[in-house]
């Protein structure tokens, strides 16, 4: 999706509102068996004081596989967005500032996508106690010890 955002680029003060679902089969990650339900997106482009920065969150219930029990497990995911625009950027390897093409449009989509997919967990845990698998017999320790 492409938000228009010339209207607000020399406005300071002024906002734009988008609201839109993300596509399921760009955010998988290894850990993601699958979406339950659309990953909606929402929240305004901001211009303050000549600044430009999209404000919002994203929504997305996930079914995820454990990296240490291999269980599957539901997680509800709320990210909050809090992002900086520019038509130039100063420094090509800074990743926290997204670029605005030279026509006053927003690749929105991509954004939200990366921003999405930074915000995943290096290890996915269905509990931050997980016991994991036992070495020897592989059996999951969350349901008890094993008999090996």
């Amino acid at each position: 999706m492409r938000l228009n955002l010339n209207e607000i680029i020399e406005v300071p003060g002024k906002s734009v509102a988008f609201e839109c679902q993300l596509d399921a089969e760009r955010l998988l990650v290894p850990s993601v068996i699958s979406f339950q339900g659309e990953v909606k997106a929402e929240g305004i482009v901001k211009n303050s004081a000549g600044a430009l920065t999209l404000l919002g969150s994203i929504k997305a219930d996930m079914l995820r596989t454990c990296d240490r029990c291999m269980g599957e497990y539901e997680q509800n995911k709320t990210l909050s967005l809090e992002v900086p625009l520019a038509f130039e950027l100063e420094d090509d390897e800074n990743p926290d500032i997204f670029p605005i093409e030279a026509d006053g449009w927003l690749e929105l989509s991509e954004v939200l996508e990366t921003c999405f997919i930074l915000d995943m967990e290096a290890k996915s845990l269905c509990k931050e106690d997980c016991a994991g698998l036992c070495q020897t017999c592989g059996a999951n320790l969350n349901h008890g010890t094993c008999d090996c």
